[in-house]
């Protein structure tokens, strides 16, 4: 039996004093912070792991999926300490890293945020040249 609200990943922030935050996933990240910068962003789920089998009384949950995909803040794949910091302090099993890690670019010649795939660092609007460095500071 699915968990309501669980059914599906949620998203996250980890807020500047490393606590982790969770919102529906439909929200948006920056109201989720409170509109405040964070050292960590994106979509987590989780799954119910009962110990002893499928009808043993208790359990724990785990994270299953989890990634850096927030349009909002764009953060780096460098977040990841921050990230399983949180997790490790929410006692949350995760895995050793994202599981489905994206890279962020701001395009230098027209602003355009970019999701660099392929290691293809070419805008996907004008054609220029991603910087091999994040350039997505909010400010």
């Amino acid at each position: 039996m699915a968990v309501p609200g669980l059914a599906e990943p949620v998203s996250y922030v980890v807020d500047l004093t490393g606590v982790l935050r969770l919102a529906p996933r439909r929200s948006e990240h920056v109201a989720c912070a409170g509109g405040q910068d964070v050292l960590g962003a994106g979509e987590v789920a989780f799954t119910h792991e009962r110990a002893g089998g499928r009808n043993a009384p208790s359990g724990h949950w785990v994270v299953s999926y989890l990634s850096n995909q927030s349009t909002g803040y764009c953060p780096d794949l460098d977040s990841w300490p921050a990230v399983a910091s949180a997790l490790d302090r929410a006692e949350l099993p995760h895995p050793d890293g994202f599981t489905a890690g994206l890279v962020f670019r701001r395009c230098p010649d027209c602003g355009l945020r970019n999701v660099v795939r392929d290691d293809d660092f070419s805008c996907v609007a004008c054609v220029g040249d991603l910087p091999r460095r994040w350039n997505l500071d909010r400010r």
